[in-house]
């Protein structure tokens, strides 16, 4: 699996309104994006994924912005991936002939535990501790 620009994008939005939910800050979308280098139209289409799915909130007007919809600690980029990315399964062994039988099945199966774990064992919060 090769994790998408989309989804390093939407991470590194997060990980940005993250902070400034530290601040009670909202954040336009042209200031993320020119902070994160991402193409405007396409992270407005990435935060607006998130919006749907609940993990942003929009607030309209001459001062408005974007904020977290739960605070920082609560979301996990296996949160956002999961929103973004359409298929996060790295290895599919349904409809082979050797499902079931396959001698590497099992790793296949623990390297997406693996991945699972990691992306689902630290918060934006955690994010935002680690990297100033």
């Amino acid at each position: 699996m090769k994790i998408s620009k989309k989804a390093q994008y939407g991470l590194r939005a997060m990980v940005h309104l993250a902070r400034a939910q530290k601040e009670k800050k909202i954040i336009p979308l042209k200031e993320i994006a020119k902070k994160e280098r991402a193409p405007f139209a396409f992270l407005e289409k990435i935060i607006s994924q998130l919006e749907k799915a609940g993990l942003v909130k929009a607030k309209k007007g001459a001062y408005g912005g974007y904020f977290l919809a739960k605070p920082a600690n609560k979301i996990t980029p296996g949160d956002i991936v999961s929103i973004l990315e359409e298929d996060m399964t790295l290895v599919h062994c349904a409809g082979c002939p050797m499902a079931g039988s396959c001698t590497s099945e099992d790793v296949w199966d623990e390297v997406q535990e693996s991945l699972d774990n990691t992306l689902n064992a630290i918060s934006l919060a955690d994010l935002i501790k680690s990297k100033k």
